[in-house]
């Protein structure tokens, strides 16, 4: 005979006065967590109570039940109602809805205090996500929402912001098959074909991290930071029309402004209206653009305009600022830390000085009628308006030169009468990137980009030889030897000179860069000191002690480094020969051995934009096998470039990598004379037009220093 299935009996519910109802020793719960209680007597208060509490009889000695309760499980209830019967809200006598336990149960009143607070779950992300919503189209605001559920505002807008995820991609993370995180990575912006597409794409990779997945959203967009938004403005691109990608579960900074073509139209256009207030000043030329490359002045004379002197009134505030900026740094000298007021203040009176030290110049109006104005935008988003440069052909030509029109006339030592005012003339340019094709094999590198890789060497060089002053000595007179028992040949009175050497070839990131900076911050601080006429510079240099001496020379000599690669010419025309160019580059290597260049301290870094992307598949996967190993390289063989590149540029930050053409070599593996006519070019060009057959195989890498 089957046994009877014993039935489960469930405690009694019943109403019990508030006054009858006392805490329990027994409840688990000692800490205070979670929503507060006056929040919880607040929400009781206008929705009633929800759940009732868990109570048992309070017996006396003999066992026989006294009238009143105790609560093991439900405290927290039970003081928010009491808070409400304390304010007078809530009567000392109102029921409350209990379920009584038996007190004779095997259970304790301890475990069901615990299993009250320990079985409870919390709601799903997605269906809070959802709830919120039901409440928002019933007219809550986001606000009144946080409110009644006392939550964050954000927290409430974090959770509506899922709306803006596929549908699909929702049921994904419901059957938990991505994470909260990655979820909310997808919300940057609201393209569900554009998610969908993203998270197919990731199924094939091994990453999934959040931040792989906002970086492939976004990448098509432009960041906040950037200087061209900075210039712009969110307001005025988003009143144009611009959409604003947002972020709201991880510090964006700003967003990502989607319409990029919108936002370098708002760019340009704003250059141009501000092109045209500087043409108001009466300049020849205008030329405009949001960035110029690095030497774009360098056939231009720069103006000596005259720096507007103070006022009266701005030298008095001057003063006065400076006075107070001396008494508080005496007054806290000793102090282990500034209070906040004074770190302040502080911080307002060195933006104020720092303004005095940018004082508008003033230009002859002859002057401003012959030069023009370079208008870009510098790095933090500013207007950058750069006055005074004459090009070669509008400097004044001297009466009775070859040079002068017919008609002109004037007397010995006096300039031709000024041109007739005319409208100024202003260009509006830029240059445009590059397209690199995605080959399967290693091929040698683009020769613009080694002319790019070796202009960033040539800056670093520069700036090594320029702080060495014995290496530059002894590059001087290692010239000076040639020209003096070689028989170069004649020119000048002194076969010894610096020429400059520009870039024709240059990465957009090389004036930034920290050597491009530290040469022109050393040239403008030997070009401040130094006379401007010909007798007193000769009086001035003579009177310099030997140390100074040495270290302009350096510097000086610096200018005429030349570690530029180039494509030589093979058949004996005008250009560099192609032996040339293995000896420019053999010489500037012993050069960088002596000044121990290490183009990682200089600060060149492998990134997308300067190297990874400009390369093929292999390059980059050759660098990274180089710099992490074989496993590293793997985890992205698969990606398509782009991916790969970006990949690429995360895994190499901090190793120290360097491609070929910035590496140190040993002076072994670069002989002063090359003994075959195919070793003229530098072995990571091998196989180009010129050098070693393309299917021969690649030298060995010269390891990175």
């Amino acid at each position: 005979m089957a046994k009877a299935v014993q039935k489960i009996i469930l405690s009694a519910s019943r109403d019990i006065p508030f006054n009858k109802l006392v805490l329990s020793q027994s409840n688990v719960r000692r800490l205070k967590s979670g929503v507060s209680i006056e929040d919880l007597a607040d929400d009781i208060a206008r929705r009633g109570l929800l759940q009732s509490l868990n109570v048992r009889p309070v017996l006396d000695a003999e066992g026989a039940e006294t009238g009143t309760f105790e609560i093991p499980a439900g405290g927290r209830r039970y003081r928010a109602l009491e808070r409400l019967v304390k304010q007078k809200r809530l009567s000392k006598t109102v029921p409350i809805p209990c379920i009584v336990r038996n007190p004779g149960a095997e259970i304790s009143a301890e475990e069901d205090s615990l299993a009250e607070n320990v079985q409870r779950v919390a709601l799903h992300p997605l269906d809070q996500f959802r709830a919120f919503k039901i409440l928002r189209d019933q007219g809550a605001g986001e606000e009144e929402i946080a409110a009644r559920f006392f939550v964050a505002t954000a927290v409430v807008k974090q959770r509506l912001r899922l709306a803006s995820v596929s549908e699909k991609l929702l049921g994904i993370y419901a059957e938990d098959g991505m994470t909260l995180e990655q979820l909310m990575a997808f919300t940057v912006t609201r393209d569900h074909a554009r998610q969908e597409q993203v998270w197919e794409a990731l199924q094939q990779s091994y990453n999934k991290e959040p931040y792989l997945i906002r970086r492939q959203l976004t990448e098509s967009a432009v960041r906040a930071s950037d200087r061209r938004a900075q210039f712009v403005g969110l307001d005025a691109y988003e009143a144009a029309g611009g959409m604003v990608l947002r972020d709201l579960f991880e510090e964006d900074g700003g967003g990502w402004l989607q319409d990029v073509a919108l936002l370098d139209s708002l760019v340009t256009e704003k250059l141009a209206m501000e092109a045209e207030k500087i043409a108001a000043e009466g300049w020849k030329w205008i030329e405009v653009a949001v960035d110029f490359r690095y030497g774009h002045a360098r056939h231009l004379r720069r103006l000596d305009g005259v720096e507007v002197e103070l006022t009266p009134d701005e030298q008095a505030t001057f003063d006065a600022l400076t006075a107070e900026q001396a008494k508080l740094e005496s007054e806290y000298e000793s102090a282990d830390e500034l209070p906040d007021e004074v770190d302040a203040r502080l911080g307002e009176i060195e933006e104020a000085l720092a303004a005095f030290d940018s004082r508008p110049v003033r230009y002859e109006p002859a002057e401003i009628a012959r030069a023009g104005v370079f208008v870009s935008i510098d790095a933090d988003g500013h207007l950058a308006a750069d006055r005074g440069y004459v090009r070669p052909e509008d400097e004044p030509k001297q009466v009775g030169s070859e040079d002068l029109q017919e008609g002109e006339i004037g007397g010995a030592d006096e300039t031709a009468p000024a041109a007739p005012a005319q409208r100024t003339v202003i260009t509006i340019g830029g240059d445009l990137p590059e397209e690199d094709g995605d080959d399967d094999a290693i091929k040698p590198l683009p020769e613009r980009l080694v002319s790019e890789l070796t202009a960033h060497r040539t800056l670093a060089l520069r700036d090594a030889v320029g702080n060495n002053p014995q290496v530059a000595l002894t590059a001087l007179l290692h010239k000076l030897c040639l020209d003096t028992f070689q028989h170069s040949a004649p020119g000048g009175c002194l076969e010894a000179s610096v020429r400059h050497v520009f870039f024709p070839a240059q990465a957009v990131d090389l004036k930034d860069s920290p050597s491009a900076k530290a040469v022109a911050d050393r040239h403008e601080a030997w070009k401040a000191e130094l006379p401007k006429d010909d007798h007193s510079l000769w009086d001035w240099l003579a009177a310099l002690d030997d140390g100074r001496r040495a270290a302009l020379l350096a510097h000086c000599v610096s200018f005429g480094v030349n570690a530029l690669y180039e494509k030589g010419d093979r058949y004996g025309g005008p250009d560099v020969s192609a032996h040339g160019v293995q000896q420019r580059i053999a010489q500037a290597d012993r050069l960088a051995r002596a000044v121990g260049l290490d183009m990682v301290e200089a600060g060149w870094r492998p990134t997308v934009d300067n190297y990874l992307g400009r390369v093929t598949k292999p390059r980059i996967l050759e660098a990274v096998r180089e710099a992490k190993g074989d496993q590293a390289a793997q985890l992205i063989d698969h990606l398509k470039k782009a991916e790969m590149a970006k990949e690429a540029e995360r895994l190499l930050g901090g190793t120290g990598w360097l491609p070929e053409p910035l590496r140190l070599a040993d002076s072994a593996d670069m002989p002063d004379t090359p003994a075959d006519p195919a070793e003229e070019l530098p072995a990571f060009l091998a196989g180009g037009e010129g050098g070693v057959a393309a299917d021969e195989p690649e030298p060995r890498p010269i390891a990175a220093e």
